[in-house]
Protein backbone atom coordinates (compact mmCIF):
# COMPACT_ATOMS: atom_id res chain seq x y z
CA UNK A 1 0.00 0.00 0.00
CA UNK A 2 1.13 3.23 -0.93
CA UNK A 3 2.08 6.45 1.79
CA UNK A 4 -0.90 8.37 -0.54
CA UNK A 5 -3.41 5.16 -0.03
CA UNK A 6 -2.34 5.21 4.02
CA UNK A 7 -2.68 8.69 4.61
CA UNK A 8 -5.57 9.00 2.11
CA UNK A 9 -6.42 11.84 -0.77
CA UNK A 10 -5.64 15.04 -0.08
CA UNK A 11 -8.40 17.25 0.37
CA UNK A 12 -9.16 20.11 -1.97
CA UNK A 13 -8.93 22.56 1.02
CA UNK A 14 -5.94 21.33 2.10
CA UNK A 15 -4.36 21.19 -1.46
CA UNK A 16 -4.62 25.01 -2.19
CA UNK A 17 -3.85 26.00 1.28
CA UNK A 18 -0.06 23.84 0.09
CA UNK A 19 -0.51 25.80 -2.97
CA UNK A 20 -0.49 29.04 -1.66
CA UNK A 21 2.10 28.46 1.17
CA UNK A 22 4.79 27.28 -1.96
CA UNK A 23 4.00 30.56 -3.72
CA UNK A 24 7.13 33.14 -3.39
CA UNK A 25 6.40 35.78 -0.81
CA UNK A 26 7.35 39.29 -2.22
CA UNK A 27 10.61 40.33 0.37
CA UNK A 28 11.33 43.73 1.33
CA UNK A 29 13.66 44.17 -0.59
CA UNK A 30 10.63 44.26 -3.60
CA UNK A 31 8.22 46.16 -1.52
CA UNK A 32 11.40 48.77 -1.10
CA UNK A 33 12.64 49.02 -4.25
CA UNK A 34 9.55 49.26 -5.90
CA UNK A 35 8.02 51.06 -3.73
CA UNK A 36 10.57 53.85 -3.93
CA UNK A 37 11.24 53.33 -8.30
CA UNK A 38 7.34 54.02 -8.27
CA UNK A 39 8.05 57.34 -6.53
CA UNK A 40 10.92 58.62 -8.76
CA UNK A 41 8.08 57.73 -11.35
CA UNK A 42 5.31 59.21 -9.97
CA UNK A 43 7.70 62.81 -9.42
CA UNK A 44 8.80 62.22 -12.93
CA UNK A 45 5.34 62.21 -14.64
CA UNK A 46 4.12 64.83 -12.22
CA UNK A 47 7.22 67.36 -13.70
CA UNK A 48 5.54 67.23 -16.87
CA UNK A 49 2.80 69.26 -15.90
CA UNK A 50 3.62 70.96 -12.72
CA UNK A 51 7.06 72.26 -10.83
CA UNK A 52 6.49 75.09 -8.05
CA UNK A 53 8.95 77.41 -10.21
CA UNK A 54 9.65 76.67 -13.32
CA UNK A 55 13.16 74.86 -13.86
CA UNK A 56 15.26 76.88 -16.40
CA UNK A 57 14.24 80.26 -15.18
CA UNK A 58 17.63 81.77 -12.91
CA UNK A 59 17.01 84.67 -10.69
CA UNK A 60 13.72 83.34 -8.88
CA UNK A 61 15.26 83.78 -5.78
CA UNK A 62 18.51 85.23 -4.24
CA UNK A 63 21.65 82.68 -4.62
CA UNK A 64 22.21 80.17 -2.49
CA UNK A 65 19.18 80.82 -0.36
CA UNK A 66 18.88 77.99 2.24
CA UNK A 67 16.14 75.58 2.42
CA UNK A 68 12.91 77.52 3.91
CA UNK A 69 9.42 77.70 3.43
CA UNK A 70 9.43 79.32 -0.10
CA UNK A 71 12.44 77.19 -1.30
CA UNK A 72 11.87 73.81 -0.29
CA UNK A 73 15.23 72.76 -1.03
CA UNK A 74 16.79 75.82 -1.69
CA UNK A 75 18.02 77.35 -4.63
CA UNK A 76 21.79 76.77 -6.48
CA UNK A 77 24.11 79.84 -7.17
CA UNK A 78 21.67 81.59 -9.74
CA UNK A 79 18.94 81.60 -7.77
CA UNK A 80 16.87 78.72 -9.37
CA UNK A 81 14.63 76.23 -7.13
CA UNK A 82 16.63 72.65 -6.59
CA UNK A 83 13.04 71.76 -5.82
CA UNK A 84 11.76 72.37 -9.54
CA UNK A 85 15.12 70.99 -11.09
CA UNK A 86 15.80 67.99 -9.02
CA UNK A 87 11.78 67.12 -10.26
CA UNK A 88 12.64 68.07 -13.96
CA UNK A 89 15.98 65.95 -13.31
CA UNK A 90 14.11 62.79 -12.29
CA UNK A 91 12.13 62.67 -16.05
CA UNK A 92 16.19 62.56 -17.50
CA UNK A 93 17.59 60.49 -15.55
CA UNK A 94 14.81 58.14 -15.13
CA UNK A 95 14.44 58.25 -18.72
CA UNK A 96 17.58 58.20 -20.04
CA UNK A 97 18.26 55.08 -17.33
CA UNK A 98 15.37 53.01 -19.04
CA UNK A 99 15.47 53.86 -22.50
CA UNK A 100 18.94 52.65 -22.66
CA UNK A 101 18.84 49.51 -20.29
CA UNK A 102 15.82 48.32 -22.89
CA UNK A 103 17.41 48.73 -26.04
CA UNK A 104 20.39 47.11 -24.13
CA UNK A 105 18.50 44.12 -23.32
CA UNK A 106 16.63 43.88 -26.43
CA UNK A 107 19.74 43.73 -29.00
CA UNK A 108 22.36 41.97 -26.70
CA UNK A 109 19.65 39.36 -25.59
CA UNK A 110 18.69 38.80 -29.39
CA UNK A 111 22.42 38.19 -30.95
CA UNK A 112 23.64 36.45 -27.46
CA UNK A 113 20.58 33.97 -28.24
CA UNK A 114 21.74 33.21 -31.87
CA UNK A 115 25.31 32.99 -30.94
CA UNK A 116 24.59 30.61 -28.14
CA UNK A 117 21.65 28.63 -29.96
CA UNK A 118 24.43 28.19 -33.18
CA UNK A 119 27.61 28.16 -31.60
CA UNK A 120 30.42 27.79 -34.17
CA UNK A 121 31.95 30.46 -36.20
CA UNK A 122 29.45 33.06 -35.08
CA UNK A 123 29.68 32.26 -31.57
CA UNK A 124 33.49 32.36 -31.90
CA UNK A 125 32.99 35.86 -33.71
CA UNK A 126 30.58 37.39 -31.43
CA UNK A 127 32.12 36.79 -28.16
CA UNK A 128 36.02 38.13 -29.82
CA UNK A 129 34.31 41.45 -30.60
CA UNK A 130 32.62 41.71 -27.13
CA UNK A 131 36.11 40.64 -25.62
CA UNK A 132 37.61 43.73 -27.34
CA UNK A 133 34.47 45.94 -26.16
CA UNK A 134 35.06 44.91 -23.06
CA UNK A 135 38.84 45.49 -22.51
CA UNK A 136 37.80 49.29 -21.42
CA UNK A 137 36.61 50.21 -18.03
CA UNK A 138 32.55 51.07 -18.92
CA UNK A 139 32.67 54.96 -17.69
CA UNK A 140 36.02 55.55 -20.04
CA UNK A 141 34.57 53.49 -23.04
CA UNK A 142 31.46 55.86 -22.27
CA UNK A 143 33.46 59.33 -21.88
CA UNK A 144 35.74 58.48 -25.23
CA UNK A 145 32.60 57.59 -27.14
CA UNK A 146 30.19 60.17 -26.05
CA UNK A 147 32.87 62.62 -27.13
CA UNK A 148 33.15 60.60 -30.53
CA UNK A 149 29.34 60.04 -31.69
CA UNK A 150 28.12 63.52 -33.65
CA UNK A 151 24.99 64.84 -33.39
CA UNK A 152 24.66 63.72 -37.53
CA UNK A 153 23.09 60.75 -36.03
CA UNK A 154 19.61 59.63 -36.46
CA UNK A 155 19.02 62.98 -37.71
CA UNK A 156 15.32 63.89 -37.07
CA UNK A 157 15.72 62.05 -33.50
CA UNK A 158 18.41 64.20 -32.53
CA UNK A 159 16.25 67.50 -33.69
CA UNK A 160 13.31 65.81 -31.99
CA UNK A 161 14.88 65.60 -28.37
CA UNK A 162 17.85 67.25 -28.74
CA UNK A 163 21.34 65.60 -29.22
CA UNK A 164 22.76 65.36 -25.97
CA UNK A 165 20.15 63.25 -25.00
CA UNK A 166 20.07 61.29 -28.50
CA UNK A 167 24.09 60.85 -27.79
CA UNK A 168 24.20 59.68 -24.12
CA UNK A 169 21.29 57.37 -24.72
CA UNK A 170 23.36 55.48 -28.11
CA UNK A 171 26.42 55.37 -25.78
CA UNK A 172 24.98 53.56 -22.82
CA UNK A 173 22.64 51.29 -24.89
CA UNK A 174 26.29 50.47 -26.90
CA UNK A 175 28.38 50.27 -23.53
CA UNK A 176 25.61 47.55 -21.68
CA UNK A 177 24.79 45.32 -24.96
CA UNK A 178 28.14 42.94 -24.42
CA UNK A 179 26.69 42.15 -20.78
CA UNK A 180 23.22 40.85 -22.26
CA UNK A 181 25.13 39.18 -24.78
CA UNK A 182 27.49 37.21 -22.45
CA UNK A 183 24.56 36.18 -19.91
CA UNK A 184 21.99 35.08 -23.11
CA UNK A 185 24.47 33.49 -24.87
CA UNK A 186 25.52 31.29 -21.87
CA UNK A 187 21.95 30.70 -20.80
CA UNK A 188 21.14 29.11 -24.09
CA UNK A 189 24.18 27.39 -24.31
CA UNK A 190 23.57 25.54 -21.65
CA UNK A 191 19.96 24.44 -22.39
CA UNK A 192 19.78 24.30 -26.19
CA UNK A 193 20.53 19.99 -25.49
CA UNK A 194 18.10 20.09 -22.93
CA UNK A 195 15.04 17.36 -23.45
CA UNK A 196 12.66 20.27 -23.77
CA UNK A 197 14.78 22.12 -26.48
CA UNK A 198 15.61 18.20 -28.34
CA UNK A 199 11.88 18.01 -28.02
CA UNK A 200 10.64 21.45 -30.00
CA UNK A 201 12.94 20.53 -32.11
CA UNK A 202 11.61 16.73 -33.00
CA UNK A 203 8.35 18.45 -33.50
CA UNK A 204 9.69 20.07 -36.88
CA UNK A 205 9.93 23.73 -35.12
CA UNK A 206 12.28 25.66 -37.12
CA UNK A 207 15.45 26.57 -35.05
CA UNK A 208 14.38 30.74 -34.42
CA UNK A 209 11.23 29.50 -32.64
CA UNK A 210 13.30 26.51 -30.94
CA UNK A 211 15.20 29.54 -29.67
CA UNK A 212 13.18 32.53 -29.02
CA UNK A 213 10.15 30.59 -28.16
CA UNK A 214 10.94 27.62 -25.90
CA UNK A 215 14.77 28.56 -24.53
CA UNK A 216 14.96 32.35 -24.01
CA UNK A 217 11.65 32.12 -21.96
CA UNK A 218 13.26 29.37 -20.06
CA UNK A 219 16.18 31.65 -19.65
CA UNK A 220 14.81 34.99 -18.43
CA UNK A 221 15.30 34.96 -15.03
CA UNK A 222 18.78 35.99 -14.78
CA UNK A 223 18.12 38.52 -17.46
CA UNK A 224 15.81 39.99 -15.75
CA UNK A 225 17.51 40.32 -12.49
CA UNK A 226 20.34 41.37 -14.79
CA UNK A 227 18.11 44.53 -15.58
CA UNK A 228 17.83 46.09 -12.71
CA UNK A 229 21.92 45.90 -11.61
CA UNK A 230 22.49 47.04 -14.79
CA UNK A 231 20.02 49.70 -14.68
CA UNK A 232 21.75 51.20 -11.53
CA UNK A 233 24.92 50.79 -13.53
CA UNK A 234 23.47 53.14 -15.83
CA UNK A 235 22.06 55.98 -13.48
CA UNK A 236 25.33 56.11 -12.23
CA UNK A 237 26.99 56.59 -15.45
CA UNK A 238 24.70 59.06 -16.88
CA UNK A 239 25.21 61.52 -13.45
CA UNK A 240 29.15 60.97 -14.20
CA UNK A 241 28.77 62.12 -17.69
CA UNK A 242 27.23 65.17 -16.27
CA UNK A 243 29.22 66.15 -13.95
CA UNK A 244 32.22 65.70 -16.31
CA UNK A 245 30.53 68.18 -18.62
CA UNK A 246 30.14 65.41 -21.01
CA UNK A 247 26.25 64.55 -21.24
CA UNK A 248 23.18 66.90 -21.47
CA UNK A 249 23.78 70.92 -21.71
CA UNK A 250 25.30 73.24 -18.72
CA UNK A 251 21.60 74.67 -17.86
CA UNK A 252 20.05 71.14 -17.94
CA UNK A 253 18.67 69.50 -14.56
CA UNK A 254 20.11 66.77 -14.60
CA UNK A 255 21.47 65.46 -11.13
CA UNK A 256 25.10 65.40 -12.18
CA UNK A 257 24.82 68.53 -14.20
CA UNK A 258 23.06 69.74 -10.68
CA UNK A 259 26.36 68.23 -8.65
CA UNK A 260 28.73 69.95 -10.25
CA UNK A 261 26.79 73.54 -10.69
CA UNK A 262 27.26 72.95 -6.56
CA UNK A 263 30.49 71.90 -6.18
CA UNK A 264 31.85 75.33 -5.65
CA UNK A 265 29.32 75.72 -2.63
CA UNK A 266 30.17 72.77 -0.87
CA UNK A 267 32.97 74.41 0.82
CA UNK A 268 31.64 78.03 2.02
CA UNK A 269 28.64 75.73 3.46
CA UNK A 270 25.90 75.59 0.70
CA UNK A 271 25.51 72.17 1.36
CA UNK A 272 22.17 71.95 -0.14
CA UNK A 273 22.76 72.35 -3.96
CA UNK A 274 24.52 68.95 -4.51
CA UNK A 275 23.76 67.20 -1.24
CA UNK A 276 19.88 66.77 -2.66
CA UNK A 277 20.78 65.76 -6.01
CA UNK A 278 23.46 63.36 -4.80
CA UNK A 279 20.79 61.53 -2.57
CA UNK A 280 18.31 61.84 -5.34
CA UNK A 281 21.15 59.33 -7.27
CA UNK A 282 21.49 57.39 -4.29
CA UNK A 283 17.71 56.58 -4.07
CA UNK A 284 17.51 55.48 -7.23
CA UNK A 285 20.34 53.42 -7.53
CA UNK A 286 19.16 51.52 -4.33
CA UNK A 287 15.90 50.95 -5.82
CA UNK A 288 17.57 48.80 -9.12
CA UNK A 289 19.82 46.92 -6.52
CA UNK A 290 17.23 46.01 -4.11
CA UNK A 291 14.78 44.93 -6.78
CA UNK A 292 17.40 42.95 -8.61
CA UNK A 293 18.64 41.20 -5.56
CA UNK A 294 14.38 40.51 -5.08
CA UNK A 295 14.21 39.34 -8.97
CA UNK A 296 17.41 36.92 -8.25
CA UNK A 297 15.58 35.02 -5.40
CA UNK A 298 12.31 34.73 -6.85
CA UNK A 299 13.70 33.56 -9.95
CA UNK A 300 16.61 31.20 -8.51
CA UNK A 301 14.95 28.61 -6.16
CA UNK A 302 18.40 27.45 -4.64
CA UNK A 303 18.39 31.62 -3.36
CA UNK A 304 14.55 30.88 -1.83
CA UNK A 305 14.88 30.68 2.38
Amino acid sequence: MSPRDAVGEISPELGAIRQVRRRPKLSWSMRIGGAVLIFYVAVALISLVWTPYDPLTPGIGDGYDAPSAAFLLGTDRLGSDMLSRLMVGARYNLGITLTAVTIALCIGTTIGVIAGYHGGAIDTVVLRAVEIFQAFPGLLFAMLVVQAVGPGIVMLVVQAVGPGIVNVILVLSFVGIPDYLRLARGEIHSRRSWQYAEAARMVGNPPWRVAFRHLLPNSIGPLLAFTSINAAFVALITASLGFLGLGLGPNTPEWGNMIARGQDGVMTGQWWVSFFPGLAILGLTGAFYLLGDAISDLTDPRRRR
